[in-house]
């Protein structure tokens, strides 16, 4: 059987804008949310998100190459450039061997909108710019990557919701499973501008706990109110285990399973029964019983339904064996469509530290939570296998099981 091994990963986000700093944050309990002022002009309920900076790209990336690119694939190219300068591939190889993409991504609004916006004030499309077309399309970041880095094999964005970088990585280790390719750029990015999240916010999703922004992210807590936006871009290059080793490439840990399901349901409503099928079948899949399982990075965003229904999930698979627990969404918020890339990175750097990131701001669990085993502050602790679950609208679910490279 074909094995399938992390060989690179890069990261920006509202904790670290790349591993060193992640890894750094983590092991802190340093959260990234911040108040946006624009958010509240613009209407928003809750100025609460991720603070990301925004990248710099010139010097970096020829003007020809950045006219196409919308905020997230800017994310998304300087996680990609982190992710394979670790794997020890730059663009010679790329251009003599096969590489593909999955990358998750769901939406593009500032480019639409601005593209709006111009038309509304000029009404010529003539003034729109060449790139515009490229920024607006939900396959951005798979396009303006594949053609950065010259990338000639698969080559698709997967758009699922809150699941989309969870389920990129999936399809990235089914295709080399399968032998379809050896090696595969996975992700997922989250464009931050306020047109992006605004219509979250009309559903009261969002925290309004805005007199502490450190402590609004509350994951499993028994006073959470509801998520934080947040985002950036997460790149992990996926390889084939022989393939990785005749080019001397570091194997970071192993991709060892994928589970996947869909509700069925409500199209905002989360299940239990859902979630359950999802880590079982990723449990199957990597040959391993619940009682195996060191640690769980949980998708758990601080929603009082969805955490409440996925600390069910985790009781009646996890209730007997009891492994540490955190969401790092507590500190990053949620990053949507990064957030699955986003978790397996976060993860596998406490895999490679030896350390369980703390779920901050757990001081009141629930009922449900309270039945869990999760780490309100940060633990040392050895990690030979690890879960890391996803949920999306729509009632897509994505779990992926990681284990440790000895």
């Amino acid at each position: 059987m074909r094995r399938v091994v992390i060989t690179g990963m890069g990261i920006y986000s509202c904790i670290g804008k790349n591993v060193e700093e992640v890894k750094t944050s983590l092991y802190e309990g340093k959260p990234g949310i911040g108040i946006d002022p624009a958010r509240k002009k613009y209407g928003y309920r809750s100025p609460l998100t991720g603070i990301v900076e925004p990248p710099v790209l010139k010097g970096l990336l020829d003007r020809r190459l950045r006219v196409g690119l919308a905020e997230e694939g800017e994310y998304a190219y300087l996680a990609t450039l982190e992710a394979f300068r670790m794997a020890g591939i730059d663009l010679d190889y790329l251009e003599k061997n096969e590489t593909g993409i999955f990358y998750g991504n769901d939406s593009s609004a500032k480019a639409v909108i601005e593209a709006h916006h111009i038309m509304e004030e000029k009404n010529d499309t003539a003034l729109l710019g060449s790139g515009a077309v490229f920024q607006s399309m939900n396959s951005t970041v798979t396009m303006n990557l594949s053609t950065i880095f010259k990338l000639q094999g698969v080559n698709m964005t997967i758009s699922a919701a809150c699941a989309s970088g969870s389920h990129s990585i999936g399809m990235g280790y089914m295709f080399i499973k399968q032998g379809l390719q050896n090696i595969v750029l996975c992700g997922g990015a989250q464009e931050t501008n306020l047109y992006s999240m605004a219509s979250f916010d009309a559903l009261s999703a969002f925290s309004t706990r805005v007199d502490n922004p450190a402590k609004a992210s509350r994951p499993f807590d028994r006073e959470r109110d509801g998520l934080i936006p947040s985002g950036g871009a997460a790149s992990l290059v996926l390889e084939e285990y022989e393939h990785a080793r005749k080019r001397g490439a570091p194997v970071l840990a192993e991709v060892a399973g994928y589970g996947f399901s869909s509700n069925g349901k409500q199209i905002s409503q989360p299940s239990d029964e859902g979630c359950i099928i999802a880590m079982e079948r990723a449990l199957n899949n990597a040959g391993v019983s619940a009682s195996g399982i060191d640690y769980i990075n949980a998708h758990a965003t601080s929603t009082p339904q969805g955490d409440m229904c996925e600390a069910i999930a985790l009781d009646a698979l996890f209730g007997q064996s009891r492994p540490l627990i955190s969401s790092t969404k507590s500190m990053t918020g949620h990053e949507c469509w990064m957030a699955g890339a986003s978790e397996i990175i976060y993860s596998v750097v406490m895999m490679q530290n030896s350390f369980v990131a703390p779920n901050i701001n757990f001081e009141n669990p629930d009922e449900y939570s309270a039945k869990l085993n999760i780490a309100a502050q940060t633990k040392e602790k050895e990690i030979n296998l690890l879960l890391s679950n996803s949920f999306g609208f729509g009632g897509t679910n994505s779990a992926l099981v990681i284990k440790k490279v000895k």
